[in-house]
């Protein structure tokens, strides 16, 4: 099969190649899945780069998410899954073989099935943008009624949280760079939009939340947005982060100032969510699909041959919404 892979880590530029390996073969509790397209997330760079860790494995197949349809299933899986359409997550996870190829093979449970009329594109935008989301925005409980900030709306998980909170009844506000990021975040659906390099966004929320504050915070660089986060929460709010700019990031947070509004400091690592959990969020997530309200924007649709082009747009901040590399067709 034809697929993206690279030995040592660095520069998209210096290892990622793309050429002919062996075809994955399904073992026990395991499904091959023919993909149609494989979504890029900054974690895939920070992996490629060794933002993180170190090689895993001697050559690795990057990205974690993926949709395309199951062809072969493993020994205790049942054969009625072949040909079911389906939206993979965590691939790359204990692995070294992700998405990036025309096959791949993962768990069964890493396997769900994408509801009629949702397009392969939106299939591999979900996994870690929508899971994390989920884990950022749920976890404590309803939020229909509540009042939601989300940093960076135009971002992959950001924009996740916009539809996933819309769809859950909140109401969100979010921050954004520039107007063609504020594009996507209105077109997720957010009701208030703050351009963070124009506007206080602490006094934007305080105005129109009358001063009330949000019940949930969603933020991709909690240093940075520490002392807005404060004053934007409503008693008891919880502040959830799931990035961080360096691995070496050490936090200060003002603890009279967060005791006294009782807030919560959420920290998400998709990967160490307890499967039970994300069995919540998927099924939420089907609904959302299902509902017809999780659209998220594609900023660039490129083949694989081309990936290098996508991983070094990402690194640039060169698109806005999400990067989908599509695999080939001729196995079709």
């Amino acid at each position: 099969m034809k697929a993206a892979y690279y030995e040592k880590q660095g520069s998209a530029q210096d290892v990622l190649v793309v050429a002919n390996v062996a075809e994955p073969v399904p073992c026990f509790g395991e499904v091959r899945v023919r993909l149609h397209a494989s979504g890029l997330n900054p974690s895939d760079i920070k992996a490629r780069t060794g933002f993180s860790a170190g090689m895993p494995y001697k050559r690795v197949i990057p990205h974690q998410d993926g949709a395309g349809v199951i062809d072969r299933v493993g020994e205790g899986v049942s054969a009625d899954r072949i040909g079911q359409r389906v939206w993979v997550y965590e691939a790359q996870q204990g692995s070294p073989n992700g998405t990036a190829a025309e096959y791949v093979v993962v768990p069964t449970h890493k396997a769900i099935e994408l509801p009629e009329g949702i397009g392969m594109e939106v299939g591999a935008s979900l996994g870690i943008p929508a899971l994390t989301a989920h884990r950022c925005l749920l976890s404590d409980g309803n939020i229909r009624g509540k009042r939601v900030l989300v940093h960076g709306g135009a971002g992959s998980v950001g924009t996740a949280a916009i539809l996933l909170a819309k769809w859950a009844g909140a109401w969100v506000a979010t921050t954004v760079s520039n107007a063609s990021q504020a594009d996507v975040a209105l077109a997720a659906g957010a009701d208030l939009v703050i351009d963070r390099h124009r506007e206080n966004a602490a006094d934007v929320v305080g105005r129109a939340t009358d001063s009330q504050g949000v019940d949930r915070i969603v933020d991709v660089d909690l240093m940075a947005n520490m002392t807005t986060n404060l004053a934007c929460s409503s008693p008891g709010a919880v502040v959830s982060a799931y990035a961080l700019q360096q691995s070496t990031d050490v936090l200060a947070v003002p603890i009279l100032e967060a005791m006294k509004k009782g807030i919560v400091f959420r920290f998400i690592y998709i990967y160490n969510v307890p499967q039970s959990e994300k069995r919540k969020a998927i099924q939420a997530i089907t609904e959302c699909l299902t509902a017809g309200a999780y659209a998220p924007k594609i900023g660039m649709r490129v083949g694989l041959n081309d990936i290098i082009k996508a991983h070094e747009s990402m690194e640039a901040s060169q698109v806005v919404g999400k990067i989908i590399i599509d695999l080939p067709s001729d196995h079709d």
